[in-house]
Order: C-alpha cells, then sequence, then structure tokens
C-alpha cells in the first residue's frame, strides 16, 4: 500500500502533493540565502535567491489544489506566463555561475565575449515581454521562446569552456549540479514527448525534473557554503599572519631595550652622574626612534598589500599604462620610505614629494576621486629646512581614512606650508570630509575597533626633534562647520622650529 501511495505521488506531482513539496524546499532556500545577503553583503546569495525564486515561480502555474493553488489564483496574471520567469532563471544562473567562479580573473577576454552574448538575450527577452504587453498577445512570448532556448543553448556551451579550464576547486559544484539539471532535463523532456503522442497524462514527465531541481539546488548551496568556509579560514589565516609578524615586532622590542637597559646599567656603575645622564637620554631616544622604526614596519603591511592588489586590477583589466605609471610611483615611494628609515631628519623638499607619492598610491583604492592640492610659499628653502622623516604621514592617513573614507560626493585634500616667521613653519593639512566626531560615532559602531598609536608616536618625536632647537613645536585640531554648524572637514596645524 504504501509503495503504491509513493508510486501515486511521483506518477501525479502536481495532484498529491510531490510539486508543493519541491516548491516548499525552493522557497526554504531562496529566502534563507535572501537573509543571508544582508548579513554578508554577498551579492552571490542574493543572485542565488532570484534564481531559486524564478524557478519556483516558473512552476508555480502546474499546481492544481491546495492553499498555495487558492493564493496562486488570485495572482494568475502574474503567473500564467512560465516563459518569462525560466527565460528569467537560466539568465540569472549565468550571472551566479561566473562570480560564484570568479571566471573573470582568469579570463577577462572569455568573460567580456560571454556577457555580450548574455546582454544580447537580455535585450531579445525584453522585446518579446514588451511585445506582449504592447499587443495583448502572448503569442510573441511563446513563439519566441524557442528562440531564447536556442540562444542560451549556444551561449551555455561557449560558457562551459571557462567553468572547465578556471582553476577554481568549486567549480565541480556548478559543473556537476548543472549537468544533473541538464540530464534530467533531457529524460523529463523524451518522457514528455512520449506521454504526449500517446494522449496520457503528462505529469509523470515533470518528476525527474523536479527531482534535477532539488538535487542541482542542494549542491549550488552547498557550495556557498563552501565559498563561505574558505573566505573565513583565509581571513584566519591573514590574522594569524599579522598576529605573527606584531609579535616578531615585539620580540625585537624587548631584546634591544634588554640590551640598552644592561648597558645602562654596566655604565652606571662605572660613569659619573653625568654620563650616566647622558647615557639615559640616548636611552629614550633609541626607544622612540625603535617605536618609530616599528611604526615604519607597519607603514604598513595593509597599505603596501592593498597598493599592490590595485596595481594588479589594473593589470587584469588590460590597463597597462594605467599600470606601469602606479608601479613606477610606488617602487619611487619603498625607496624613499626605505631611505627616510635611516635618517632622523630629511628636508622639506624630500617629505613633500615622499606626501604627494603616498597621496597618489592611497588614491588608486578611491578612484582618483581625491583632490590633492599643495600649496609651498614661493621664499621658502625647501632643501636646508629639516624635518623628522614622515612625520606628516599620520596626519595625511588619517585625513584619507577617517575622514574622506567614508564622505559621499567631492573629496579634497589640502597641504600648505609658509613661513610664519624667522624661527618656525607652520604645516596645514586642511580635508573637507566628515568630521571627528562622526568618524569616532562610526568608529564605535564598528566590531573589531582598533587604536591607533600614530599620533601619539608622532608627538613623542616632535618633542624629541625639538631638544636640539630653541623653540618649541605646537600641534592643534580645529573642526570645520558651515553657517548651519554642519561638519564639513577638519583641519591640522603644525608649527615646527626651523632655527
Amino acid at each position: 500500500m504504501l509503495v503504491l501511495q509513493i508510486t501515486d505521488i511521483f506518477k501525479f506531482p502536481h495532484d498529491n502533493g510531490f510539486l508543493e513539496f519541491v516548491l516548499g524546499i525552493l522557497f526554504i532556500l531562496s529566502l534563507y540565502h535572501f537573509l543571508l545577503y544582508f548579513q554578508h553583503k554577498d551579492k552571490l546569495f542574493l543572485l542565488y535567491s532570484a534564481y531559486t525564486f524564478f524557478i519556483l515561480m516558473a512552476n508555480l502555474i502546474h499546481i492544481r489544489n491546495g492553499f498555495i493553488y487558492d493564493i496562486a489564483i488570485k495572482f494568475r496574471k502574474v503567473i500564467v506566463q512560465p516563459e518569462v520567469y525560466t527565460e528569467a532563471y537560466y539568465i540569472i544562473y549565468f550571472f551566479f555561475a561566473y562570480k560564484f567562479l570568479d571566471v573573470k580573473k582568469s579570463f577577462p577576454k572569455w568573460c567580456k565575449i560571454n556577457f555580450r552574448v548574455l546582454y544580447f538575450i537580455i535585450a531579445y527577452c525584453f522585446i518579446l515581454v514588451l511585445l506582449s504587453v504592447i499587443t495583448g498577445n502572448k503569442y510573441y512570448q511563446i513563439k519566441g521562446y524557442y528562440g531564447f532556448v536556442v540562444f542560451i543553448t549556444i551561449l551555455g556551451i561557449i560558457s562551459y569552456i571557462p567553468f572547465f579550464k578556471v582553476q577554481n576547486p568549486l567549480k565541480y559544484y556548478i559543473i556537476y549540479g548543472s549537468l544533473i539539471l541538464f540530464i534530467t532535463s533531457i529524460i523529463s523532456l523524451i518522457q514528455y514527448l512520449k506521454l504526449m503522442s500517446s494522449s496520457k497524462d503528462i505529469q509523470s514527465a515533470f518528476t525527474i525534473l523536479y527531482i534535477g531541481f532539488i538535487l542541482e539546488n542542494i549542491l549550488f548551496s552547498l557550495g556557498l557554503g563552501h565559498k563561505q568556509k574558505l573566505i573565513l579560514l583565509e581571513k584566519n589565516e591573514s590574522k594569524r599572519k599579522l598576529i605573527m609578524q606584531l609579535e616578531e615586532n615585539e620580540k625585537l622590542r624587548n631584546e634591544i631595550q634588554i640590551r640598552l637597559e644592561k648597558e645602562v646599567e654596566i655604565l652606571s656603575k662605572i660613569a659619573k652622574a653625568e654620563k650616566v645622564e647622558k647615557l639615559k637620554a640616548r636611552y629614550d631616544k633609541e626607544l622612540a626612534e625603535l617605536k618609530l622604526s616599528s611604526l615604519r614596519n607597519q607603514m604598513n603591511p595593509h597599505f603596501i598589500f592593498n597598493s599592490l592588489n590595485s596595481i594588479k586590477l589594473y593589470i587584469i583589466d588590460n590597463e597597462k599604462e594605467s599600470a606601469v605609471y602606479y608601479l613606477n610611483k610606488f617602487s619611487k615611494l619603498i625607496r624613499k620610505i626605505l631611505a627616510t628609515t635611516r635618517e632622523k631628519e630629511i628636508s622639506l623638499a624630500d617629505e613633500i614629494e615622499t606626501m604627494e607619492l603616498y597621496v597618489n598610491i592611497e588614491n588608486i583604492r578611491f578612484s582618483n576621486e581625491i583632490k590633492f592640492t599643495m600649496n609651498v610659499q614661493d621664499d621658502l628653502s625647501l632643501e636646508t629646512i629639516k624635518i623628522p622623516s614622515l612625520i606628516l604621514q599620520p596626519f595625511i592617513e588619517n585625513a584619507i581614512w577617517h575622514g574622506l573614507s567614508s564622505k559621499k560626493g567631492s573629496k579634497k585634500l589640502a597641504l600648505n606650508i609658509e613661513k610664519e616667521n624667522q624661527s618656525h613653519i607652520i604645516i596645514t593639512i586642511i580635508d573637507n570630509g566628515i568630521g571627528r566626531k562622526k568618524s569616532a560615532e562610526i568608529n564605535s559602531k564598528k566590531m573589531l575597533k582598533k587604536s591607533s598609536i600614530g599620533l601619539k608616536l608622532t608627538e613623542e618625536r616632535l618633542v624629541n626633534f625639538v631638544k636640539d632647537y630653541q623653540n618649541n613645536y605646537e600641534l592643534s585640531f580645529t573642526d570645520l562647520f558651515d553657517k548651519n554648524n554642519k561638519a564639513i572637514g577638519t583641519k591640522i596645524t603644525l608649527k615646527i622650529p626651523i632655527k
């Protein structure tokens, strides 16, 4: 009896609840991955949710009874055209598969050709729908569907070449899932034609197709889970390497500190009070320079890694001139940073050139949206004025990443240098960002809060720098507001002694 009931379910899937079971699975998958999109902000989940949703809508017309039928009958004008939904889920499938396997990275030219064909198919389908709506006749949509089948088959053939060639272990989820649906579709079509020719009920021809939908979407769902696992593992590995680097830096700092402490202890026993005092001053100075070295060593693995990634995108997109241009700037910046790490002080001219290179490289990641201007007083002798090396970098970095990165619209950054009198120069850094208050609010909402010590170290370096001068330095931060008391940026003023 049980065997007969199961046989009836598969033989009459539209009458005995099997189709409702399949649509229920598709609905759960669609809703679940739609919610995952809001959690991960990954368009893959949104594409997959749309894919399962349109499969559901394409088959909703076959429901013949039950509460789903009662709901669907109220919207019959929307669901009576299954060809539209079929075309939609086939098109979305290609967007999903190409993004899932990152085909554009490995085969950019092939990807460009395939997407041109896909956009042609989308335009073709849109015209069919438009003709059906204007004329009120479904003839165009129904007959035009055969042309769509031809076009999508051609696209499928040329698309699967990069699918097989791409070096991605996740490709087998797409290949096997699509192969299962293809085989079940062929079997279902053959059975459908046989039943039609013998004038029998064609319901059973759809059973194998519905099973194919379930198996394919199970594989796709597992593939998405596997992809998220790989992303998590990659993030954890990056964090592990960063922690190891920080631990190594801390170990180096401790070793030097221990060595210096021992040196102070030995010399304090045999030297006079004046020599001991000088030695302590040197000890403090070396510790300050060690902190600076630690900061420079971290200026920055993230910056270097992200800059190289940005240049790599130009290479991938075949923008050779841009890639070479920024690669030259990047290499020049690295050489300057390596050179300045050996010097306590550098000329103001070298510092300006280094900062200009730094802003240009950072600007790649903002699609060159930041307009950087620099104004230097004409009678300043930039080569003779000495300042601490890379002293302006933390201020410019903060202006970019805390002020301008979250701003929408025009992004401006200005560096102004002028002589106040014979003993001081004034350097101002002005951005039209979101302001310090808004930046602090955004930072407080982040799950991972990172306290920067860049500004504190900069002030320590300035204190150490002015010991050799008669005059002191001054540093101030000014929040800028418009007439409506709305934050329009931040101004940093740094007064440095020159005599």
